[in-house]
């Protein structure tokens, strides 16, 4: 689901839907005069009349079918998660303590729902980009929901043990700062930064660039300027891979078991591959199938940070 947004967005088809039917909406256009109709409601929008102006109908066809997967994919997501849910609490075959969160993760999807047309709207006036503030919140919601859901997985499958390891408190700290990149890498998604300096180590003749913090106010230019946001994804990269080695060196240095050490490597590789896969993306101006990959990767990297900390938080075998 999350990758779909992101194909979503690399793909310019997240306006393509102006209208928002949480019912209807998952009933595409059925015959060309459906097609047209829908065609001749995206005309008066700006994206349309702005980017788009002389598109045919088989190319508003292909940016719609996009975002229409995405949209059906979240309502298929919550019917079978909630069904299920009520089936299986109505048997009485939901674990002592599991219920809750299970209602909070329906909720969070069902408030991801209302985040992506927040974001959607924002489009749909005057200018044809959806706002980088709404973009990284939808993104970050996504993430949060599946690293809940991936934390209440692991709990239902590891058995815990009295006692953490005593790098217990640094594997949080290390999901907040993976979480974080991927919110600066939604910053560059919303501004599409990663389409300027495609140049690695440098950005263009210097490390440094010119025109970092330019804007004013200067902290705005952490959001919104596109040299200074694109920096800021590279420093906080180098930044967590050192932070990652070390951590991995200082977890195993005061001793981990066979699940610890496999949560290690997984974390050590899901890094290196995300590292490659950054850069090369940059280098190739952005291909949306690795683009889409490097955030996929990036859940990936998150994906092992929590289950490293899952095994040091509460020893599990």
């Amino acid at each position: 689901m999350i990758t779909l947004g992101g194909v979503t967005r690399l793909t310019g088809s997240g306006l393509s839907m102006v209208e928002w039917k949480p019912l209807m909406g998952v009933i595409p256009p059925i015959g060309e005069e459906a097609w047209q109709e829908t065609f001749d409601k995206y005309k008066q929008f700006p994206e349309y009349q702005k980017v788009n102006r002389g598109m045919d109908l088989d190319g508003f066809k292909s940016i719609f079918m996009y975002e229409y997967l995405h949209r059906v994919l979240g309502r298929l997501i919550g019917v079978l998660f909630f069904v299920p849910m009520v089936f299986f609490a109505m048997k009485g075959r939901v674990r002592a303590g599991v219920m809750p969160r299970l209602w909070i993760l329906f909720a969070l999807g069902g408030l991801q729902g209302l985040l992506g047309w927040y974001m959607v709207k924002s489009g749909l006036v005057d200018n044809p980009r959806v706002s980088q503030y709404r973009l990284t919140a939808h993104l970050g919601l996504a993430v949060i929901i599946y690293a809940y859901m991936l934390w209440v997985a692991f709990d239902l499958l590891f058995r815990s043990r009295s006692g953490a390891h005593p790098r217990a408190g640094f594997s949080r700290v290390l999901v907040v700062l993976v979480y974080l990149m991927i919110l600066s890498g939604g910053l560059v998604a919303g501004i599409r930064a990663g389409f300027a300096y495609n140049t690695w180590p440098l950005m263009g003749t210097s490390f440094v660039p010119a025109g970092l913090y330019a804007m004013e106010p200067a902290w705005l230019a952490m959001f919104e300027d596109i040299t200074t946001v694109q920096f800021n994804h590279r420093i906080f990269a180098y930044l967590l891979f050192g932070i990652i080695h070390l951590f991995a060196w200082l977890a195993w240095r005061d001793g981990l078991d066979g699940r610890g050490r496999v949560a290690m490597g997984l974390l050590l590789a899901a890094l290196w591959l995300q590292v490659v896969m950054g850069i090369s993306t940059l280098l190739l101006h952005v291909p949306v199938w690795l683009a889409a990959a490097h955030q996929a990767g990036a859940v990936a990297l998150l994906s092992a940070a929590l289950f490293a900390s899952h095994v040091l938080v509460k020893q599990t075998h």
